[in-house]
């Protein structure tokens, strides 16, 4: 047992510390936005914002750590909308890309899963954009990064951006760190290995239960669908799915940064959805 805690406690510390330096270049330019740019810099968002998912869906296609926790705290703080964030944690690819390559997966099938997931990121993004355009009146609403320096208590008005930046980077992966830990345990225990391959072994809810596990923000998700997937152990279908759904930390500092929880779990269920809706159409398809 303590030969289990020592390498999850490892693991988590570096999965956590890939992700700093992309928190701090976010906070730091949150903070400039906030104490700098001021009105300008609100009125110059809400132009672009329509632009937003289609820019964030082919962004979080880079094999990347930290863009989808760069992107939550940035939909925490009011500067992306709700649709740009739903399109980077549908497109981002985690550690799929890397374990296709070296499975030696066709280059046009490569090609194909990456190009689908950006898709299915840009139409749900500007969907959901458009959706809260019409039902709330207008959509982004100006920065509100005041408010999470309130809940952090970083006091970002009595010292610099950079201080304030440093403050809230070191909350978030402190948490961060403390969530994947526990994760890492329960997954050395069960076995994501084995959770997914069980997962795998149903046919017909395989596509809904390997989308609820692409859920869990860990690297070895991602790893072990697309395992599965190139030994056939799970469909196209189901693999697409569980991909979707992978959105690494990101939902984590949603839920950590973001208020109302009321909304946080109804973007997490919309992802789940239309993760599953995919997966299934394209079961169908391919």
């Amino acid at each position: 047992m303590f030969h289990i805690l020592e390498h999850v406690l490892i693991h988590a510390l570096e999965d956590t510390i890939k992700l700093v330096p992309f928190l701090f270049v976010t906070y730091l330019g949150m903070e400039y936005l906030e104490n700098r740019a001021g009105q300008k810099t609100i009125t110059l968002l809400s132009r672009t914002g329509k632009k937003g998912p289609i820019i964030g869906g082919l962004l979080g296609v880079i094999p990347q750590c930290g863009f989808s926790a760069a992107s939550a705290s940035l939909y925490a703080g009011g500067v992306i909308t709700v649709g740009t964030m739903v399109a980077v944690f549908l497109s981002t690819s985690d550690e799929m890309l890397p374990i296709l390559i070296s499975g030696r997966a066709d280059i046009k099938e490569v090609l194909f899963i990456l190009g689908a997931k950006v898709l299915v990121g840009v139409v749900a993004g500007l969907f959901v954009d458009y959706a809260i355009r019409k039902t709330h009146n207008g959509g982004q609403k100006g920065l509100h990064i005041h408010d999470i320096c309130e809940r952090e208590r970083c006091h970002c008005c009595e010292g610099s951006i950079f201080k304030s930046a440093i403050i809230h980077t070191a909350h978030i992966t402190i948490f961060i760190y403390m969530i994947l830990a526990a994760i890492d345990f329960v997954a050395e225990v069960v076995g994501m290995e084995q959770l997914v391959g069980m997962a795998g072994s149903s046919p017909v809810l395989s596509i809904f239960l390997v989308g609820l596990i692409g859920l869990i923000p860990n690297c070895a998700v991602s790893v072990a669908i697309t395992t599965f997937y190139l030994e056939g152990v799970l469909s196209f279908g189901s693999m697409f799915a569980g991909l979707l759904a992978c959105a690494g930390v990101g939902i984590v500092v949603l839920f950590k940064m973001n208020r109302p929880w009321k909304k946080n779990v109804i973007i997490t269920g919309g992802i789940y959805a239309i993760s599953v809706l995919s997966g299934i159409l394209v079961e169908f398809i391919v």
